[in-house]
């Protein structure tokens, strides 16, 4: 009958250490996902912005965003302000493509410190349209 082997205090000290160091990796992954999930949930900001809608396209290389130009002016004749904006959802989105051209208002929120531009290239995100 043989003896069962007694764990040496070294190979428990390399499991541990092998866990610290997992541990070490997986924290900051961990926290920008958290701090990517609030900044995406919370909003700084909302509103209605109106005026004519001038462009809407999808851009970017790998992740594919939808931005758009409002442009608002207070009377006729008037420079109009460009205002920029970003859309996360394809219904939304293909609303604003049979309105280009048209005068709409835009409900959106804002999304301040939202990390990258996978998500938009504007803290402005709209989520619904009203063609006026």
């Amino acid at each position: 009958m043989t003896e069962p082997v007694a764990e040496t205090p070294h190979r428990g000290l390399k499991r541990k250490t092998k866990a610290v160091l997992i541990g070490i990796l997986l924290a900051p992954i961990a926290l920008f996902a958290l701090y990517t999930w609030a900044a995406l949930t919370w909003n700084y900001s909302e509103g209605e912005r109106a005026g004519i809608l001038q462009k809407f396209s999808q851009k970017g290389w790998i992740c594919k965003t939808y931005e758009g130009e409002l442009a608002m002016t207070s009377s006729p004749g008037v420079m109009p302000i460009i205002w920029d904006f970003s859309v996360r959802d394809d219904r939304v989105a293909r609303q604003l493509r049979d309105a280009i051209g048209t005068h709409v208002a835009l409900h959106y929120t804002e999304h301040r410190g939202v990390p990258g531009d996978c998500f938009g290239d504007t803290p402005y995100f709209v989520d619904s349209v009203t063609v006026r």
